[in-house]
C-alpha cells in the first residue's frame, strides 16, 4: 500500500496558481462595503426622519424608534435579495468563543400553494434561538431553553456568502429570558458606555469639546497557512488546530530569513482573495506580512470603533478558513500549532477617540501639558496593576499557554512599558510634583545626501512587553490569535474607566478648594492627585526584557502575579475585586458563569488533547515503529548469521527503538487512567486542574516519545506528514 503522506507531498507538487475572475491587478476601491447594508444605501432607501434615527442609534446616541422597524426591515430585505439572499439570520456571539446562527428563509406562505418573501421589523429587532445547548456557568438549567437575540445597530448588517448560499446577517446580542447575560458582545457595549461617561468626564473638565468618547481597536492577526493535502492527513491538525506531536525540522525560524520576506505566489494569490472579500464586507484591511516562523504570516486592519473591529476580526478569521479551501490551503489560528517555533497572537492596538476625531492617547509633541493624557495615563496604568490578574484572566486559555512566556510572546507576568520619554515624565512627577519639560522628537542623520530628513519616535517600541505604549495607542500582545478579543477589551474599558472616575473624583475635590484662574493652576490642582495614583501603580512599570528571568526574580519582588497556568489565572473572574468592577456591566452570577464555562473548556481542551495523542500513538506511531522495529531485527540477525558478527551499534540503535516503544505503551496507559481520575472529579473545576497537573505532563512525555521514534523511524513507514513538509511544501 502506498504511504499516503507521499501521495500527499506530489499533490502539493503539483498544484497549480489558482486562477481568479477577479483581476489580480489590485482592489478596487468600489469593492468597500458593497456586502454591508452601509450609509449610502440606508440614505437612498430610507425615510430621512428613519435614516436620521438610525444613524443615531448606531452611534449609540438614541434609541432606534419601534414605530420605524418594519420600514428598516423592508429595506433591508431588498437590498439582501437583490444581492441573492435567501435567508436570514441574528449573528450573535455567545460562550462558547465562537459565533452563532439560526437561518430563517424570507420566503412565508401566505395561502395554501402561494408564497411570500417577508422580513418584519420584529424579526429584525428580535429572534429567539434555543438557549440551552449554549454554555450559561450555572445561570440557565437545561429545561429553562428560551432565550433571545437582539439587533445591535452599531453593528452593520451585511450580507455573508457561503457555498451556493447567501444569508443576511444581523449582528446581535444574546441574553436568557430571566435576562442574564449570555454573549460577549453586550458586556463590551457596558464598558463602552462606562468608558465614555468617566472620560467624558475628563474632558469636561479639561475644557475638550467633545459628545462622546468610545474605545477603538486595532488587531494584527497572525496565522499559518499549510496545504490542505497534508494538514488533512493529520488528525490533531483536523481537530484541533494544533500538532500535538512532530519532530523538530532540520530548519526552523533560526535564520530569521521569512520575517518580512518576500511571500510566495500561491500565499500571495489567497491573501488577495480573503482581503478582497473582506473588504466587500467592509473590513478595513491595510497590511501584510511574512512573520518569523515558516508558513506563518500577518494581516492588520486599520483602527475601528472597538466593537466593529472585534465583529470584523471574527468575520475576518472565518473569511480566512473559508477562502483557504478554495486555494487547497488550510489556515491554521491555533496559538501553537507547532511545537519549537513561534506561536501567534493577536495584538490589539487599543486607544480612546472622541466624536470629533480627537486620539486621546496621542500625547502631542508636550505631553508635560497635556492634562487628559496624564490623567488616562496615569488611570490606564492604576486599573492595569490593581486588574493585572483579570487581564491576565481576559488572555487565558489552553492555547494560549502554549505560547505565552516562550520567546515569542509576552510573559505571564502583565507589566507596562511606557518608552524613556513617558517614564522620565512620570518619575518627574512622582519625585518633583511637578511636569518638566519633554525633549521632543529627534532627527535622525544617517550620513546620506539623499535620504530625506527622519524623525525620531517619542518611544522605541518593546516587543517583550505584554503591554506597551506604542506612541499613540496601546498595544496588547498577550492576547491569543484565536480568541475573540471581546473579553479582554472589555476588561480595559472597564478597568480603565474604574480608575478614572476614582482619580476625577479626587480632582474635582481640590478643584472645589479653590478659584482656578489659569491653565498652570488647573495643571496645580491635577498632579498631586495624579502623582499618588502613580506612585500606586509604580510597581507595574517595567521597561527591560520582559523574556529574562531576571524579570521574573523583580516581578516577585514587586508583588507582581505570575500565573503560568490560565485555569489558575481565571480565579479573577470571580474575585470581590472583580464584581466592583464590574458593577453596571455583568453582575456577580455572570461572573462566576464565565469562570466557569473557562473553566470548562479548558478542562474539555486538555482532555481532547490527551484522547488525540492516544489516538495517533496506538494508530499511526506505534504500528510504523513495531514495523521499523522487526525489519531492523530482521537485519541485524540475517548480518550476525552471515558474518558471526553482532553489529553493536545496530544492536544499541533496536534497544533504543524498543525501550520507546514500550515507553510509550505504559505512558499511554498511564494517560489513560489518569484521565479517566480526572473527569471522575466533582467539579469543572477540580476536573480542569486534574488535566493540568497530571494528564497534560503525561502527555509532554509521550510527545517526546513519538517525536524521537519520528526521528529513528524509516521514513517511508512514517505516515503523519512531517514538520519539513507541513511549513515548507506550501
Amino acid at each position: 500500500m502506498t504511504n499516503p503522506r507521499f501521495r500527499a507531498i506530489e499533490i502539493t507538487g503539483e498544484r497549480n496558481l489558482r486562477s481568479d475572475d477577479n483581476a489580480r491587478g489590485g482592489i478596487p476601491s468600489d469593492s468597500f462595503g458593497v456586502r454591508v447594508f452601509n450609509r449610502t444605501i440606508m440614505q437612498k432607501m430610507l425615510p430621512a426622519e428613519v435614516f436620521k434615527n438610525l444613524m443615531a442609534a448606531s452611534e449609540g446616541q438614541e434609541k432606534l424608534k419601534e414605530e420605524y422597524a418594519d420600514t428598516i426591515a423592508v429595506a433591508m430585505k431588498e437590498w439582501a435579495i437583490s444581492h441573492g439572499a435567501t435567508h436570514y439570520c441574528h449573528w450573535f456571539q455567545p460562550l462558547t468563543g465562537a459565533t452563532a446562527e439560526k437561518h430563517d428563509a424570507f420566503i412565508e406562505w401566505s395561502t395554501p400553494g402561494a408564497v411570500i418573501e417577508k422580513f418584519s421589523g420584529k424579526q429584525l429587532i428580535q429572534g429567539e434561538p434555543d438557549a440551552s445547548s449554549f454554555p450559561s456557568g450555572g445561570l440557565r438549567t437545561t429545561f429553562e431553553a428560551r432565550g433571545y437575540t437582539g439587533w445591535d445597530p452599531t453593528s452593520p448588517v451585511f450580507v455573508w456568502k457561503a457555498g451556493d448560499g447567501i444569508t443576511l446577517c444581523i449582528p446581535s446580542v444574546f441574553f436568557s429570558w430571566t435576562g442574564a447575560v449570555l454573549d460577549s458582545k453586550i458586556p463590551l457595549l457596558r464598558s463602552d458606555e462606562a468608558i465614555n461617561k468617566a472620560t467624558m468626564r475628563l474632558l469636561n473638565l479639561t475644557g475638550i469639546e467633545a459628545n462622546s468618547v468610545f474605545s477603538t481597536l486595532g488587531t494584527e492577526q497572525e496565522y499559518f497557512v499549510v496545504d490542505r493535502s497534508l494538514r488533512n492527513l493529520r488528525p490533531d491538525l483536523v481537530m484541533l488546530g494544533r500538532t500535538v506531536l512532530g519532530a523538530a525540522a532540520p530548519k526552523g525560524q533560526e535564520l530569521q530569513d521569512h520575517y518580512f520576506g518576500s511571500v510566495k505566489d500561491r500565499i500571495l494569490n489567497y491573501m488577495h482573495d480573503f482581503e478582497l472579500a473582506a473588504l466587500e464586507l467592509g473590513i478595513p484591511l491595510k497590511t501584510r506580512h511574512n512573520e518569523v516562523a515558516p508558513a506563518q504570516h500577518e494581516v492588520a486592519p486599520v483602527y475601528e470603533k472597538a466593537s466593529a473591529a472585534i465583529d470584523h476580526n471574527i468575520l475576518l478569521m472565518e473569511l480566512m478558513r473559508q477562502i483557504a479551501m478554495h486555494h487547497d490551503l488550510s489556515c491554521l489560528l491555533h496559538e501553537k500549532p507547532f511545537a519549537g517555533l513561534n506561536g501567534s497572537g493577536k495584538h490589539c492596538n487599543w486607544s480612546l477617540s472622541t466624536d470629533t476625531g480627537i486620539n486621546l492617547l496621542d500625547p502631542t509633541d508636550t505631553p508635560e501639558n497635556n492634562l487628559h493624557f496624564l490623567v488616562l495615563l496615569t488611570a490606564i496604568l492604576h486599573g492595569v496593576h490593581r486588574h493585572s490578574a483579570l487581564l491576565r484572566a481576559s488572555i487565558g486559555s489552553a492555547a494560549n499557554d502554549f505560547r505565552l512566556g516562550g520567546h515569542e510572546a509576552p510573559p505571564a507576568i502583565i507589566s507596562v512599558y511606557l518608552g524613556e520619554e513617558l517614564e522620565g515624565l512620570l518619575e518627574v512627577i512622582e519625585k518633583k510634583g511637578t511636569t518638566g519639560a519633554t525633549r521632543g522628537r529627534g532627527k535622525y542623520n544617517l550620513g546620506l545626501h539623499v535620504i530625506p530628513e527622519l524623525t525620531q519616535d517619542n518611544t522605541d517600541r518593546n516587543r517583550t512587553s505584554p503591554f506597551a505604549f506604542t506612541g499613540n495607542k496601546f498595544e496588547f500582545r498577550a492576547v491569543g490569535s484565536s480568541a475573540s478579543p471581546a473579553l479582554p477589551i472589555t476588561v480595559l474599558n472597564v478597568i480603565v474607566a474604574q480608575s478614572l472616575n476614582e482619580i476625577i473624583d479626587a480632582i474635582e475635590k481640590n478643584l472645589n478648594k479653590k478659584s482656578i484662574k489659569s491653565d498652570k493652576e488647573l495643571l496645580d490642582a491635577f498632579i498631586p492627585v495624579l502623582r499618588e495614583f502613580i506612585k500606586e501603580s509604580k510597581a507595574i512599570r517595567f521597561a527591560g526584557d520582559n523574556y529574562s528571568f531576571d524579570w521574573v526574580k523583580e516581578a516577585k519582588k514587586r508583588q507582581l502575579p505570575n500565573i503560568q497556568k490560565s485555569i489558575y489565572a481565571f480565579e479573577a473572574l470571580k474575585s470581590p475585586q472583580t464584581v466592583k468592577a464590574f458593577k453596571g456591566i455583568l453582575s456577580k452570577e455572570e461572573l462566576i458563569s464565565r469562570y466557569e464555562i473557562q473553566a470548562e473548556i479548558y478542562g474539555h481542551t486538555l482532555n481532547i488533547e490527551a484522547n488525540l495523542i492516544i489516538d495517533l500513538f496506538n494508530t499511526q506511531v506505534l504500528p510504523a515503529a513495531i514495523k521499523h522495529q522487526n525489519n531492523m531485527s530482521q537485519a541485524i540477525l540475517s548480518y550476525a548469521e552471515i558474518t558471526d558478527v553482532m553489529p553493536a551499534a545496530q544492536v544499541d540503535r533496536l534497544d533504543e527503538i524498543n525501550n520507546l516503544i514500550e515507553e510509550g505503551l505504559t505512558l499511554a496507559q498511564d494517560i489513560k487512567e489518569l484521565q479517566q481520575q480526572a473527569n471522575s472529579q466533582p467539579t469543572m473545576e477540580k476536573r480542569a486542574v486534574a488535566h493540568t497537573e497530571q494528564v497534560f505532563p503525561k502527555c509532554e512525555e509521550l510527545r517526546a516519545v513519538c517525536d524521537r521514534l519520528e526521528e529513528l523511524v524509516d521514513d517511508s513507514l512514517w505516515t503523519l506528514p512531517k514538520y519539513r513538509e507541513l511549513l515548507f511544501l506550501v
